[in-house]
């Protein structure tokens, strides 16, 4: 319950410091606030229109294809197009890629995300955490919104397609989710 509490106050902190008046660091957190939208929207939006072009070319087994052997150089793209300092990734509790496991602090946050969602507490748009000094973490959580999700990451029962992910994913954990429920977040860490 003291990470639930932590979070939320971490949620209504941020948003008074958005209300309050200019400060350096109200400036900052804006600053990095934007940073932050703009690096996981561009990440959100390159993933989501390649996905999309896969799964209307070839259904889910092209788009898991490319999930497979695309999502995460598609990523390293997007990376290299930010400033010096940033870098954006996805993570999620229950991974299908090794790649998107959280390290640090980052499951600690996705578990407080989890416990608000399990509490029907809305969830924030963005959580801003200082890691050090010199860096801080964006992380915009994810929610399954679109029916299409749970072709791959639903309850799977097409055979071909269970067994290509299990083929292409042997510790596969990203399957049974539900509309609506938390997926997990994209995380943008910027460093000074």
């Amino acid at each position: 319950m003291n990470l639930l509490k932590l979070v939320t106050l971490l949620s209504l902190a941020t948003s008074l410091l958005l209300a309050a008046p200019k400060t350096k660091e109200n400036t900052q957190i804006k600053a990095l606030i934007k940073m932050g939208q703009t690096s996981s929207k561009l990440l959100l939006k390159t993933l989501a229109s390649n996905m999309k072009k896969n799964m209307k070319a070839g259904g889910p087994l092209q788009a898991l294809d490319f999930c497979s052997q695309e999502a995460y150089t598609l990523t390293e793209k997007v990376n290299q197009k930010l400033p010096n300092g940033v870098r954006v990734k996805r993570i999620s509790s229950k991974f299908r890629n090794p790649a998107n496991k959280p390290t640090g602090n980052e499951q600690v946050v996705l578990e407080s995300l989890q416990k608000l969602k399990d509490a029907n507490i809305l969830l924030p748009k963005q959580l801003i955490q200082k890691v050090d000094a010199n860096t801080y973490k964006y992380y915009k959580p994810l929610i399954i919104k679109k029916q299409v999700c749970l072709k791959c990451h639903g309850d799977v029962k097409e055979t071909d397609l269970k067994r290509a992910i299990a083929e292409r994913y042997p510790i596969d954990k990203a399957m049974h989710y539900k509309m609506g429920d938390l997926r997990g977040a994209i995380v943008v860490t910027i460093t000074k």
